[in-house]
């Protein structure tokens, strides 16, 4: 796999398109600045990767547009070395870019597949993810708390066991629904209490309990 001059072109361009849409976070525009995205796709898709689109991957999954992958990125808001969960690894993308902006990754993925492919891309890229072929909706307890967890499928409603795994202080990103997701933002702010922001509509493949 080569990252030409032409793939860093179509990226500034595509930071250029990020910040007109009002992406201002310089960790995330930086790192999607970094990441090959292209990578990530099949190689039918090279062509495309770096237009502010989704495109499919394995399993029936997607890698999201990067304009969803800024937004949820910058809705965390975490100092270089936290400790950030996300569930819902699929082709390493977001992983990969929450590692460039300094997070310390953890990362759940309930397709063998996927977690598989994305290990091995982890490992190519040398970044230091910890990846888990688990059910994302139990999260991972034994590495909690997390100052952010971020969900990349659409939840039918918040599982409590990842609002029980964030820090005091602590952001969890996921969007809930089923036909069309709120992307909610909940804060947790003492042993027993969260906060909520509402950011608007956006559309996720279905997330799905237990692993395949």
């Amino acid at each position: 796999m080569q990252d030409t001059y032409k793939h860093k072109g179509q990226r500034r361009q595509l930071i250029t398109a990020l910040r007109a849409k009002g992406i201002s976070n310089d960790a995330v525009l930086n790192a999607i600045g970094k990441l090959p995205r292209h990578f990530f796709l099949e190689k039918a898709f090279e062509e495309w990767a770096y237009q502010d689109k989704p495109f499919p991957i394995n399993c029936d999954q997607t890698i999201s547009q990067p304009y969803t992958v800024a937004f949820q990125s910058s809705l965390l808001n975490f100092k270089a070395r936290a400790r950030v969960l996300e569930v819902g690894t699929g082709s390493g993308y977001q992983a990969s870019v929450l590692a460039l902006m300094g997070a310390r990754v953890f990362t759940i993925e309930r397709h063998r597949p996927l977690f598989q492919s994305a290990q091995r891309m982890f490992k190519f890229l040398g970044l230091s993810i910890r990846s888990y072929h688990r059910d994302g909706y139990k999260g991972l307890p034994e590495m909690a708390p997390f100052a952010g967890i971020l969900v990349t499928a659409g939840a039918k409603e918040v599982p409590m066991p990842l609002k029980e795994q964030l820090a005091i202080g602590g952001k969890l990103v996921i969007p809930v629904g089923e036909e069309e997701q709120r992307m909610l933002c909940i804060t947790r702010i003492s042993k027993d209490q969260w906060t909520t922001e509402d950011h608007g509509p956006f559309r996720f493949v279905p997330f799905l309990p237990g692993t395949v």
